[in-house]
């Protein structure tokens, strides 16, 4: 969630009290053993009814000594706390920085007691003040910490995706609320402003994934020796390569001042403790984290009623070995998904429509005759406002080693389109401030796409075979030319690379750009008025007689089930009567 007017987070809330999150995220986290090129890659989808797509972009800068900035909350654009500017700043597209460093996240809420809203540093202003500022994830995640132990976390709970080019981290947080005071109105012993949070290493080999749920349970404990886990006391030990656990230093003391906890330190779970899971948690969020999982290894079909919310206590683990490795255009098509395949399946009831239309209006919960129901909030959804997968390639030279493939508008039919880490600026297509939400712009990218998907929503299971083709060669084509530059960027000074690969980013959005204005031209022609034009090598079919007549077009029934709900409706009064 980017940037939500007021509204929209009042609407949060309380769909997050109702038991079903309708606003909310999405993210997979892949280690560079469970890729087949050896790079890490972080997806994230950034949803919300309110946002806008556009391609954030801030320039390396050096600032003089005593410069502060002010930060604005990301989704109020309310004024919070004003900080000291770091000397230098880098480079940061989207989310990802000139060093590769990318950083994505969900909103989880969590225990409402911890929110603070409005007071210390919000969580969008955590991530790229951040990038700004950290050239790995281990130095990200002390960057963080540092943040809301000097200035106070002024949101809900949230789950960050942490990743550089050797490793990826999943790193949970939570605020502390308004302080603790005793009798006598003084803040008690134990209680220091923050947040508490838990992050974790993925491990070699492994996958992951976050939708708006915390996952991180039970988790290792300091042990000195090793230092295999190390609290935030310790906090500067985390550049050690054996630390594949950071914590809090109070996130289970907290807990018991609050008297949320009082078990034993070891049997400790951030989640269970700070966000508890319900149905709501499992099947709007947890379902999706399954989908992907599902997707990967074959034997996560066990926790499907776990997805499902039939059993909340079977839950699924935090990181799973995919069943074969992944690589870049694979971790694109996770990010498309409507539970295909699941009992879940989007395009199969009668919500679908004729044509199987996977995507269902809000609000998400209804009742009917006292039954409550939920509509399913799959990965793939209408009102994702920008998307990506970051990669990032631990062998290219700096600053060439991430690649952020960006996409606006629904996963489903974006496409992604390969922006290094170190441009000098935003392509014009996917720049701020081109358009808005309450402004239609004719060059921006998210209109385009927007106008396409809405379009394809009305016949979906025919136009969107149109869509994937065309997606499919733009973003293979993407692929191979990333790979081809790689290979030129190798041999190039750092100001010749920076000259590459910003044109190579524009010219790749330009084109991708101008063949989607050509495809909804296209499937405009060919579907009007619910008539399919008749094809023929690549061509519509003409009569022969007058330029630009047509033969006359397919006109497919409905699929015979549809037939019968239709006359279970309204048989009597349509019946044909003739004989």
């Amino acid at each position: 969630m980017k940037r939500r007017n007021l509204l929209a987070a009042v609407l949060f809330v309380a769909v997050t009290l109702m038991g079903l999150q309708s606003i909310a995220c999405t993210n997979f986290l892949f280690t560079k053993g469970a890729t087949k090129d050896g790079s890490t890659m972080i997806t994230y989808a950034a949803d919300s009814h309110t946002l806008y797509g556009e391609l954030y972009y801030r320039r390396a800068a050096q600032y003089p000594a005593g410069t502060m900035i002010q930060v604005i909350d990301w989704d109020s654009g309310k004024p919070l706390v004003k900080i000291p500017q770091a000397a230098q700043t880098y480079t940061v597209v989207g989310n990802m920085n000139e060093w590769g460093l990318a950083i994505g996240e969900t909103t989880y809420g969590g225990r409402e007691e911890c929110w603070d809203l409005g007071n210390g540093i919000d969580y969008g202003s955590l991530i790229y003040l951040t990038l700004q500022r950290a050239k790995t994830a281990r130095e990200a995640i002390k960057t963080i910490a540092e943040f809301m132990a000097t200035y106070g976390y002024a949101s809900e709970g949230e789950s960050f995706s942490i990743a550089d080019g050797d490793e990826v981290w999943i790193m949970e947080l939570i605020g502390k609320g308004k302080p603790v005071m005793d009798a006598k109105g003084k803040v008690v012993k134990g209680w220091t402003k923050g947040g508490v949070w838990v992050a974790r290493r993925i491990p070699e080999g492994y996958i992951s994934g976050h939708a708006n749920q915390a996952r991180i349970t039970t988790f290792p404990q300091e042990v000195k020796k090793s230092f295999k886990s190390i609290s935030s006391k310790n906090l500067k030990e985390i550049f050690r390569p054996e630390v594949e656990t950071v914590y809090a230093e109070d996130v289970i003391s907290f807990a018991r001042l609050k008297g949320w906890y009082n078990g034993k330190d070891a049997d400790f779970s951030f989640s269970d403790t700070y966000a508890p899971m319900t149905f709501g948690a499992a099947r709007g969020c947890e379902a999706r984290v399954y989908a992907m999982f599902r997707r990967c290894n074959a034997d996560m079909v066990k926790y499907e009623d776990y997805a499902m919310g039939k059993d909340l206590t079977h839950r699924m683990p935090l990181w799973i070995k995919p069943t074969e490795k992944v690589d870049v255009k694979q971790a694109m098509d996770l990010m498309r998904d409507h539970y295909e395949g699941t009992s879940m399946d989007m395009t199969k009831d009668l919500g679908a429509g004729p044509y199987g239309n996977p995507y269902r209006w809000r609000p998400m919960n209804w009742e009917v005759d006292g039954q409550k129901y939920v509509h399913e909030r799959a990965t793939s959804t209408q009102q994702t406002g920008f998307s990506f997968v970051a990669q990032t390639r631990s062998w290219m030279p700096n600053p060439a080693k991430g690649v952020l493939w960006f996409g606006v508008d629904d996963t489903y039919t974006t496409v992604y389109v390969p922006m290094y880490g170190a441009i000098d600026g935003a392509p014009e297509n996917f720049r701020e401030g081109n358009g808005s939400m309450s402004q239609y712009s004719p060059t921006s990218a998210f209109w385009l796409f927007n106008r396409v998907a809405n379009f394809a929503y009305t016949r979906y299971c025919d136009m969107i075979v149109d869509i994937q083709k065309l997606q499919n060669a733009l973003e293979y084509s993407g692929i191979q030319q990333v790979e081809a530059l790689d290979a030129k960027l190798k041999n190039m000074s750092e100001a010749d690379m920076r000259k590459a690969m910003t044109k190579f980013s524009f010219n790749k959005s330009a084109e991708v750009f101008n063949a989607w204005k050509e495809l909804d031209n296209y499937l405009l022609v060919k579907y009007v008025d619910g008539n399919i034009k008749k094809e023929k090598d690549g061509k519509f079919v003409e009569t022969g007689y007058r330029k630009g007549d047509v033969v006359f077009p397919d006109q497919p029934a409905y699929p015979e089930a549809w037939y019968r709900m239709i006359v279970k409706d309204h048989g009597e009064v349509i019946k044909d009567l003739s004989k």
